[in-house]
This record gives structure tokens, sequence and C-alpha cells, in this order.
């Protein structure tokens, strides 16, 4: 039995992903920081709801003691909640603007890492996705016009886009400091969803591909890496 926790995932990117890997026959803990929204999602779907909210120390301990109970290991986990925050121009931004973006996008993945390690490292294979952006390469924010085919739209967002390079930092570090676990960034491109109003070209099913395949990537597969559907996208 796989058994997998995607955090944020009642609704979008999550719940299509946590869809996707039900089909395949994964066991999913369907995270929602919102316990009514969270049953009612997994029980469309088949998953096991549980309630985990990025942004607290409390929840996301409890949850990591519940599936410790409950199962006794982790084989992926989907780091996938997050916030777009203010997104205004970048001399507007405040540190407080930061704050609530950085808690959820990064500090959020950070708690969630610490709580569920002992239980990957329990795990036969352990994978870990982290959803980021190409909003989050320093590469195509310096050449947007010439990283065009990765990243076919690019928007100045300071506090979105900071955090979400500080993201691909936390991957690449863990990735590092923890050799037997495949862990990886991913960016699903823009995809049509609450956090961008459903202004995305993509669809979910589209966005969700790319977190899906480095879900179930096993044991041979990369690690450390940033990777978007159409392949590596440049740091």
């Amino acid at each position: 039995m796989t058994t997998t926790l995607i955090t944020g995932a009642n609704k979008g990117l999550g719940l299509e992903t946590a869809r996707r890997l039900v089909e395949v026959g994964h066991t999913v803990y369907l995270g929602a920081r919102d316990a009514q929204r969270g049953v009612a999602a997994a029980g469309r779907i088949g998953a096991r709801p549980l309630l985990i909210d990025v942004n607290c120390d409390a929840s996301v301990l409890a949850a990591a003691e519940l599936v410790r109970d409950q199962v006794g290991h982790l084989d992926v986990l989907v780091n996938n909640a997050g916030v777009i925050g203010a997104v205004r121009p970048a001399g507007e931004v405040t540190a407080g603007d930061m704050l609530t973006v950085y808690d959820t996008n990064v500090f959020g993945v950070v708690r969630v890492m610490r709580a569920f390690l002992g239980l990957l490292e329990a795990a036969a294979a352990p994978v870990v996705v982290n959803v980021s952006s190409g909003l989050g390469s320093l590469a195509v924010t310096a050449d947007p016009v010439g990283h065009a085919s990765v990243v076919p739209v690019w928007v100045p967002a300071l506090a979105y886009g900071s955090a979400k390079a500080a993201l691909n930092m936390v991957t690449a570090q863990y990735a590092h400091a923890y050799p037997t676990i495949r862990i990886n960034s991913v960016d699903p491109g823009h995809t049509a969803t609450d956090l961008n109003g459903h202004t995305g070209a993509q669809s979910v099913e589209e966005g969700a591909e790319i977190i899906v395949r480095m879900a179930v990537i096993g044991p041979d597969g990369p690690t450390g890496g940033y990777f978007a559907a159409t392949g590596p996208v440049p740091w």
C-alpha cells in the first residue's frame, strides 16, 4: 500500500492530484485546514480526510501523529498548500505581505517536512514533491522573454515569486540532507485555480500532470531537481 499525503488538497491542483493518485491505487490522505471541506472533498474521490493547517505547528504535529498511529510510514508527501498573497507593485509590498506568503509557501513546508520526516524515512522509497512555480526561477525572472518557452506567462509578484524561489532552495537543501528521499520542486504552469481567479490557461488536469508524474518516480528517480511537464526548469 502506497500512502500519500497532499496538503491543501480540498480543491484545485491538490484535489486533482489526489484524485489521480487514488485512481492508481494510493491511499491518499487529503489534507485540508477546513475539516468540513476536507471531509466532503475526500468523500468525492475515495481519499482519507486529514485536518492539517500548515501555518500551525500543533495542527501539523497532530496530523503526523494520526498518520503514524494509523499507518506508521509515509511513502509520498506532496507539499501543495500555497497562497498568492498581495499582488501589487514591488514598492508597495510590505514586510507583513511577505510574511503572510512565506508562512504558508515556505515555513509551512518546513513545518510539514520536520513533522513527517520520520514517517518518510520509515518508507521503502519515499518521495517528496514541493509544488513551486516558474515565477520562482531566478533565471526566468532575469530573462522572462528568453525563457518564454519554459515559462510562457511571467508576472512580477515580489512576495509570491520570492517565496517560491526560497522553496526551491528548501527543496535543494532537503535533497542534499536526505539522499534516500527523492525530493523535487515542480512547476505546474499557469493553471486555472482559485489562486489566480481561474485566469490560468491550463486546466487542473493539465497542471496536475507534473505533480503526479513526480509523485510516482520511485527510488531511481531524480532528486534535488526543478521540473515542469516539458522538462527541467532553470533555477
